[in-house]
């Protein structure tokens, strides 16, 4: 290890691993990382470790530093990495068909909170679900944000970047998925068989799902709201639905 008051212009990116758990996870996994940068006076011993058995050089730089870069809740460490790739809409056929079911994905309609993309990565990876679908303009990306929202989920998610939500629906409709809007106006979410081939599309936090995207939905599904508040977090929601596709399937599988 060695002492670094100054940070190159390089390492001032947004494919920034942040936080002791994500880093953890990131190692773990195998994650192409160029170096992991550590507070001064900090304790790491095992990822340090880690580090060292992989190669990965390890610079202590002032806590101030690592504010700058990363905001005030990095826990002392951030891995520098490589943006994670974006998959291929094979590749999340492929994920469902090395498991032996059939697809279920999420498809993220102008999600532009990297904390909500993070919560559904993370949700959607403890659900089963197999991938994700973003578009390419007016979205989060894979930032480090999203990173460490997601808790590591995103290493275990492959997530397609397409540049048409409603042209992708209607290839997704053609390999046989059945297609699920969640919106306030529609039929009953436990009453909807979701054990098939399916996708779930989330709208943004301001708009929802936008009127193109909505044609191509073949059900919309709603959540009953007893309370005062008209709508529910995105991530929240999409987490409510897809625990019940997997309750389903789970069913189905033990029958």
């Amino acid at each position: 290890m060695h002492n670094d008051q100054t940070l190159p212009a390089e390492e001032t990116r947004e494919d920034i691993i942040v936080g002791r758990n994500a880093v953890a996870e990131a190692l773990r996994a195998g994650r192409q990382i160029d170096s992991v940068l550590t507070a001064r006076g900090g304790s790491f011993g095992s990822l340090l470790s880690q580090c060292r058995k992989k190669g990965i050089p390890v610079k202590e730089v002032d806590p101030r530093r690592l504010d700058s870069l990363c905001g005030p809740h990095h826990q002392g460490i951030a891995a520098m990495a490589a943006c994670k790739a974006y998959a291929t809409l094979d590749d999340l056929f492929a994920a469902a068909q090395a498991k032996g079911e059939p697809p279920l994905f999420v498809v993220c309609d102008e999600l532009e909170d990297p904390h909500n993309l993070g919560a559904v990565l993370r949700t959607a990876e403890a659900a089963g679900a197999h991938g994700l679908i973003i578009p390419k303009r007016r979205s989060a990306g894979l930032t480090s944000a999203v990173y460490k929202a997601s808790a590591g989920a995103v290493e275990y998610v492959p997530v397609a970047r397409v540049s048409n939500i409603a042209e992708t629906l209607k290839e997704l409709k053609k390999r046989g998925l059945w297609i699920y809007g969640l919106d306030m106006e529609g039929e009953h979410w436990c009453s909807t068989d979701l054990t098939g081939a399916a996708a779930l599309v989330l709208g943004s936090e301001g708009k929802g799902i936008g009127r193109l995207v909505k044609e191509q939905c073949d059900f919309m599904l709603s959540l009953p709201m007893r309370g005062n508040i008209s709508s529910l977090n995105a991530s929240v929601a999409c987490g409510i639905v897809l625990y019940e596709a997997a309750r389903q399937r789970l069913k189905l599988q033990a029958k």
